[in-house]
């Protein structure tokens, strides 16, 4: 396959609000960042992903986008924006914006003037419902208060379209101008010398606009019961990321990250085959659904998750793209909780080590990792117990649908101290002042109570911290062909609580331990070879197996023959 930037990168994505604020207003911003970059660059990642911080009245944080060109007066200037690609660039750093081209916000220019009359221009670049054909056909809306995806417009007596929020209607890729405005804004953004984008909801793009009715027969039999399989199936998506492609990167030595809701592993060399030209690389979804009931909104399995069901799906996905296309790898950002709290230990016996170990399997894995930031500190969620201290539409639009219904809101709440996107967005907890350093004013949204000894600044004096760990892993992955090319196989799939695999590049292989549980596992196999890495100061292994301690990490060097067992 061909080498690329993007393939041995180590990308980590900062969320502005909740990153550092540098004005007192409690909101993070641009300059924050901008005064964080040699923090940022200590890491030694290779890009940065910033959600956005375009113009958005905030309904959703900002993927509600009102001025595709225009930067929030709450996280700067555009200036500000240049000042921190400047900064990226002279530091040997790139920066990835995140990019909303399925909706916008209903406050965008656009949809203002769409809504006002069926005549005008803009009225073509959404989704549109007319009343006189009466009720539109059943569509469900992730943030809508009645779980409906269509909102009724009097102005113009029709419907239109909204996958998310009421205030963030879909926009009509089948229409020519529209998808020219898109690709002409997005080139606006790489002049400005972006070096690619995330892109969001982009398997939503494509619309069956024939608008069929959708039983819950078909919903359950070819889209496993899930709204977010059925829309990533648009009979248009290829043809249209190939244009998006071929109209954007064309010359350019950027790249697109698509957010792959409802796309499978089997289907996934479609989007990123080096000869499609569509993505460049996919997040998927698979593998952070692991551990959540079926058909139930983020409901937590009493019993926690299945190590073999989390190694199928990330065995599976390599397998599928081995040779066709490149993979990504992340186990937290800021959709989901904190990556200890959700896939590790994060009592305090354990949270350091595991923490360690999560961070071993992305950066050991084939694939280009995406580290979310405070992760590095091993931050935890911080468990909301009333609904009033949550900020995030996600949660508090499901808490109203279940309540409107009659349904359990206490069991939600209890879920939600788990799984609920806030957990990660709380801020980043940079020493142990007030605020965790993070603001001088009012956090928007409140800080983890453990702040004074989880934070960066503690982590910064402590060689054996998650921090010190994280920076020895990226150097250790940087320049290592085996790391980041060499083949995987899994290995000793049967052991239920060991992860064990192998990445081999010619006489090169490197055998990675794993040991997802709190109890010693004996690997029974070779554990000869040099230790490159391991979150505890010793390893017990003789010429037969290697005795893991309780959530240990092991990295092993090994030249020829064969690696343990099938």
């Amino acid at each position: 396959m061909d080498p690329k930037w993007w393939k041995e990168a180590v990308i980590y994505q900062v969320y502005p609000r909740s990153f550092k604020d540098s004005d007192g207003d409690g909101v993070g911003d641009l300059k924050g960042i901008l005064a964080k970059l040699s923090y940022i660059g200590s890491l030694g990642v290779d890009a940065i992903w910033i959600n956005p911080v375009y113009a958005s009245p905030g309904e959703d944080n900002g993927y509600d986008i009102s001025d595709y060109r225009a930067i929030d007066p709450q996280y700067g200037t555009m200036d500000d924006l240049q000042q921190l690609i400047d900064g990226l660039h002279g530091r040997k750093m790139r920066i990835i914006l995140d990019m909303v081209v399925n909706h916008t916000s209903d406050e965008h220019e656009w949809f203002r003037s769409a809504r006002r009359s069926r005549d005008d221009p803009h009225y073509g670049w959404y989704h549109w419902w007319p009343a006189e054909k009466g009720e539109p056909p059943y569509r469900c809306g992730f943030f809508d208060p009645e779980g409906k995806a269509w909102q009724y417009n009097a102005a113009t007596d029709s419907y239109y379209l909204h996958y998310f929020s009421p205030h963030q209607p879909d926009l009509n890729w089948e229409n020519a101008q529209l998808r020219q405005a898109i690709y002409d804004m997005l080139r606006f953004w790489l002049d400005k010398g972006i070096d690619g984008f995330r892109m969001d909801a982009i398997s939503f793009i494509s619309k069956d606009t024939n608008w069929p009715e959708v039983t819950a027969g078909t919903l359950k039999l070819k889209y496993d019961n899930d709204w977010g399989n059925y829309y990533a199936a648009g009979p248009k998506l290829h043809e249209y990321l190939r244009e998006l492609h071929a109209a954007v990167l064309g010359g350019r030595d950027a790249v697109i990250i698509g957010e792959s809701s409802g796309i499978s592993a089997e289907r996934a060399p479609d989007f990123v085959g080096e000869d499609r030209k569509e993505l460049d690389m996919i997040y998927q979804f698979e593998g952070i659904t692991v551990g959540y009931l079926p058909g139930q909104f983020k409901k937590v399995d009493p019993n926690g998750y299945r190590l073999a069901e989390f190694r199928d799906v990330y065995t599976r996905w390599d397998r599928a793209l081995d040779g066709k296309g490149w993979n990504t790898l992340y186990l937290g950002n800021h959709d989901q909780p904190r990556m200890v709290s959700r896939w590790g230990d994060d009592r305090d016996e354990f949270r350091v080590v595991s923490a360690k170990l999560l961070f071993t399997f992305l950066l050991t894995m084939r694939g280009t990792p995406s580290l979310y930031n405070g992760d590095e500190l091993g931050m935890t969620n911080i468990r909301f117990r009333r609904i009033g201290e949550y900020r995030d539409i996600e949660t508090t639009r499901v808490y109203e649908q279940i309540r409107k219904k009659g349904g359990d809101t206490e069991e939600f709440l209890k879920d939600q101290q788990l799984a609920a996107r806030d957990n990660s967005r709380t801020p980043f907890q940079w020493d142990g002042s007030l605020h965790a350093g993070f603001t001088s004013g009012e956090p928007w949204i409140a800080v983890n109570k453990n702040y004074r000894e989880v934070n960066a600044a503690v982590q910064e004096s402590d060689p054996d911290s998650v921090l010190a760990y994280v920076r020895r892993l990226v150097k250790l992955r940087r320049g290592r062909r085996v790391l980041v090319y060499g083949e995987y196989r899994e290995l000793y799939a049967y052991e239920s609580e060991l992860y064990v695999y192998l990445r081999s590049v010619e006489s090169e292989q490197v055998l990675v331990l794993l040991n997802f549980s709190g109890e010693d596992q004996v690997y029974r196999g070779s554990g000869e070879g040099e230790i490159w890495i391991s979150n505890y100061s010793e390893v017990r292994r003789d010429a037969g197996s290697v005795c893991l301690r309780p959530w240990q990490a092991v990295v092993l060097r090994q030249t020829g023959g064969e690696v343990g067992r099938r």
